[in-house]
């Protein structure tokens, strides 16, 4: 009889800058926490962002946070967020270029790992405002490595080019996802 794993927070970060991007998160959101293992408790407001690396001339994204917490292992979790992205004909032709949905583990648990397949935490999170920001808005004493995660995202780079999407674009009660 295999043992039920604890549950563990993670912090998964969202985007999308093709097609209905408001539906693809708001879709994403529910597919990923459509699984008994994987519980939502807390979504971030979401923002508008400029493309960060990758080819020119690339649309806004739409990004966001979520927190949830899971019985699944770490690479379980990814090959399930993997699985939400195909459902939303996600490809990977370019990197770093334009899609209709990326989901990241930003974070799982306390858990370091230096695994190419998945690094955690995520290896450029605490350098990019449009994971920091809306992060930052869901959770104020978040923390990364050690760091604030509202002053990380107060000094990342990419902070000037973030915008308030349109207030209501997700709302969600949180309290009712946590029952």
């Amino acid at each position: 009889m295999n043992a039920v794993r604890p549950l563990t927070r993670a912090i998964l970060a969202l985007g999308s800058n093709l097609g209905e991007r408001k539906g693809t998160l708001q879709s994403a959101v529910a597919e990923l926490v459509d699984r008994p293992e994987v519980r939502l408790q807390n979504v971030s407001p979401v923002v508008t962002t400029k493309p960060v690396g990758g080819p020119e001339g690339q649309p806004d994204f739409l990004n966001m946070v979520i927190a949830v917490d899971t019985t699944l292992a770490p690479e379980e979790l990814l090959a399930h967020c993997q699985v939400v992205e195909l459902a939303h004909h996600r490809t990977r032709d370019v990197r770093w270029g334009a899609r209709t949905l990326d989901v990241d583990i930003i974070t799982y648990g306390d858990v370091v790992s230096a695994d190419p397949v998945l690094t955690l935490p995520h290896p450029r999170a605490a350098g990019r405002a449009f994971v920091l920001y809306p992060w930052s808005l869901m959770d104020p004493s978040a923390t990364l490595a050690g760091q604030s995660v509202a002053e990380l995202a107060a000094a990342a780079p990419d902070m000037p080019g973030i915008a308030h999407a349109q207030d209501g674009l997700l709302a969600h009660d949180s309290a009712a996802a946590a029952e």
